[in-house]
């Protein structure tokens, strides 16, 4: 199965419901949840090109982008693919 990690912040509507939809496909995934001025969120920045909301996904290394990229991804079929699944 591909290596799967969320960038999240806690209070993020967004960051919840991908982890659902993540949890819901039997894909277990890496947390990273990111604070204000957290040497997480700066990774997460200088990983995803500069992005700062919250979720950011990434699947075998590869930046997929927030949650309604994984989204549509998903409804092209391609995000099985991904996973390997």
């Amino acid at each position: 199965m591909a290596e799967v990690v969320i960038y999240t912040k806690s209070y993020c509507p967004f960051s919840l419901e991908c982890k659902k939809f993540f949890k819901e496909k039997n894909v277990e995934f890496e947390e990273k949840e990111v604070v204000d001025d957290n040497p997480l969120g700066n990774e997460m920045i200088a990983k995803s090109g500069g992005r700062t909301d919250t979720p950011q996904v990434f699947i075998n290394g590869h930046h997929i982008g927030s949650f309604d990229d994984v989204k549509a991804l998903e409804a092209q079929g391609e995000l099985s693919k991904m996973l390997n699944l």
